[in-house]
């Protein structure tokens, strides 16, 4: 069973970059048909689907947040990364990585997803 697991700082200072790293175990992040997504959920509000990467490297970005941010992997670790330029204490929330045959993750069982990371956005 596929398993994926976020890592990066938990607190960020406004202005900075955000950087996540999604490690991947138990599949291949080129497997072929899967979507490797980066989701989020601010406080007291819904999911917000950030952007994916393809399983042959093609790259997706959702409207809102697409000018800030950039989303990359390396196969040789298994893992997907994501960067959040220029944030603000609105990007305060839990992030996370997910996988789907779809572009924009199902809940479980239909996607499988990370636990989550809460970062602050704070000076």
């Amino acid at each position: 069973q596929v398993q994926l697991q976020e890592s990066g700082p938990g607190l960020v200072k406004p202005s900075q970059t955000l950087s996540l790293t999604c490690t991947v175990s138990a599949d291949s992040i080129t497997t072929l048909g899967y979507f490797w997504s980066w989701i989020r959920q601010p406080p007291g509000k819904g999911l917000e689907w950030m952007g994916a990467i393809g399983n042959d490297g093609s790259i997706y970005y959702g409207p809102s947040l697409k000018s800030r941010t950039s989303i990359a992997r390396d196969t040789s670790k298994n893992q997907f990364t994501l960067q959040l330029s220029s944030v603000t204490p609105e990007d305060t929330a839990v992030y996370y990585c997910a996988r789907d045959d779809r572009l924009v993750p199902r809940d479980s069982p239909q996607g499988s997803w990370g636990q989550g990371i809460r970062v602050t956005v704070s000076s």
